[in-house]
């Protein structure tokens, strides 16, 4: 478990570096709504087509330790590379081109990670939480070390940071006990993961799933336009304050073992939607009256919605699936989340910047209310749909 633990700390440092800075640090630099757009398309772009076909490679013919570690060490490189460009002033292509690259790498290494964390866990509802704290706290130093430490909120060097922390991990990740492939296919349309659309036969799949998706369009607005928003309203440290929302989320870590024991996951799921719709309530409130406090306690919120919703989530496919096509499962959950929704969130909430911001039409009030309007829509939609009825013998499946 500690071995685990140090791996996930890893693995969330690096994006903890530079994920809350990075409109800062583009709009520092003079690149307008148009670049911060592309900028933070790579991930979704790149959760499209790598991490199920990562996930079916793990499944069925290499050692999952491995290819993670290896990964690791190929999207550090592309990475430092990205903020080398910025740094010098280079053209913004060849920043997107190098993003793009390193985040096609990298994309597939938390699905593929949770999947070799639960794999030699042996009780993997009580002790993955536990284990999976260890990114959260990962991203909360990171933050700190960026806004206290290395000063670099608005500076390329907290790409840097993140691409050195990644290197350390991956070559962490090669001495970490075997993870070998438990399926043993070799036709073309597994490796290349269709198989895993399969689960999308199921109702409740399917509701899930596109529930995922359709959360993950706002989602995109949090990580994206609230360092801009706390910066503008007087916050002069807003990746620190964005690392508050890890607080919550150890808090909601270490009570994930006694809530999947006695509540359904429904339940848990319909509670995360439900404190995301909040949490955009408070933002909204703090641009009506320019008062910090409702960012801040917004920010919090933000860990409890994560946990409640995508730990639950990685909890349940893993359950439910069968045991040959947990990576590919968790790569699944990867490409509706991180992929088709953050991709369209991306576009459509830079869209909605724009016209409500940026014009001055209704400002961070209306932008905020909007978003938070489409998750209350979605709780909604999700408790009418979602059953909860399949059944595979474990207490996370079968609520």
């Amino acid at each position: 478990m500690v071995r685990l633990w140090v791996m996930f700390f890893l693995l969330g440092m690096s994006p903890g570096f530079y994920v809350p800075a990075l409109t800062n640090i583009l709009t520092e630099r003079g690149f307008d709504g148009f670049w911060v757009q592309w900028a933070w398309l790579a991930g979704p772009v790149a959760a499209l087509l790598s991490p199920v076909s990562v996930g079916a490679l793990a499944d069925n013919r290499f050692d999952a330790e491995k290819l993670f570690g290896w990964i690791g060490l190929l999207s550090a490189a592309l990475l430092a590379a990205a903020f080398r460009v910025l740094e010098v002033g280079g053209e913004p292509w060849w920043f997107i081109g190098l993003m793009f690259g390193s985040s096609l790498v990298a994309a597939p290494m938390w699905s593929l990670f949770s999947t070799i964390a639960m794999t030699h866990l042996s009780a993997g509802e009580r002790e993955f939480p536990l284990v999976r704290l260890g990114g959260t706290l990962g991203w909360m130093a990171a933050g700190f070390l960026t806004s206290m430490v290395l000063n670099a909120d608005a500076s390329p060097n907290a790409g840097y940071a993140a691409a050195i922390t990644r290197f350390a991990g991956g070559l962490f990740a090669l001495t970490l006990p075997v993870t070998p492939p438990i399926g043993s296919s070799k036709s073309l349309r597994t490796l290349l993961g269709f198989d895993a659309f399969r689960l999308l036969r199921e109702r409740d799949h399917a509701v899930f799933f596109a529930t995922t998706a359709l959360l993950s369009m706002p989602l995109v607005a949090f990580y994206m336009w609230t360092p801009a928003h706390l910066r503008e309203a007087g916050d002069p440290h807003a990746s620190a304050t964005m690392a508050m929302g890890q607080v919550s989320e150890i808090a909601a870590m270490l009570l994930m073992v006694a809530l999947l024991g006695r509540f359904r996951v429904k339940t848990l799921l319909l509670v995360a939607l439900g404190l995301s719709a909040v949490r955009y309530g408070l933002f909204a409130w703090s641009g009506a009256t320019g008062i910090k406090l409702g960012l801040w306690v917004g920010v919090a919120l933000h860990g409890l919605c994560y946990t409640l919703y995508f730990i639950t989530a990685q909890l349940f496919l893993d359950r439910r699936v069968p045991a040959a096509m947990r990576s590919q499962a968790q790569g699944l959950l990867s490409l509706f989340s991180n992929g088709a929704g953050s991709l369209l969130g991306t576009i459509l909430v830079r869209v909605l910047h724009d016209e409500v911001v940026v014009a001055d039409r209704g400002g961070w009030e209306v932008f905020w209310i909007l978003l938070g309007g489409m998750i209350a829509l979605l709780t909604l939609g999700f408790a009418l749909a979602y059953r909860g009825s399949g059944t595979t013998g474990s207490s996370v499946t079968s609520r």
